[in-house]
């Protein structure tokens, strides 16, 4: 059964900060790839969180070797760029991603 997960994620060795998001190596590849996980349900919400170097995820999933298993074919995770840095279950106790 699904249930949500939160998970952060962090620029990782390949970033080169002197570019923005959309300018990173692989960036259609990338968005590509995220476009379809929100599209399959996987993944609900997510984004960078201003301010910081890291990413927010809202997932849908079985258990957290399924999130590790499926960001590891995102591009930006492939080449670098992206890197998993917290995957916690969420016990939602108010209001729903339904």
């Amino acid at each position: 059964m699904r249930r949500p997960f939160v998970v952060l994620r962090a620029r990782g060795p390949d970033w080169d900060e002197s570019r923005s998001m959309e300018e990173q190596a692989d960036w259609p590849a990338h968005a590509t790839f995220m476009e379809r996980l929100n599209a399959e349900g996987f993944v609900a919400l997510g984004g960078p969180l201003e301010g910081t170097r890291d990413a927010l995820l809202v997932i849908q999933a079985t258990d957290s070797s399924e999130v590790t298993r499926r960001l590891s074919t995102d591009p930006w995770t492939q080449n670098g760029l992206l890197i998993v840095k917290h995957c916690w279950p969420w016990d939602i106790r108010l209001g729903s991603l339904d």
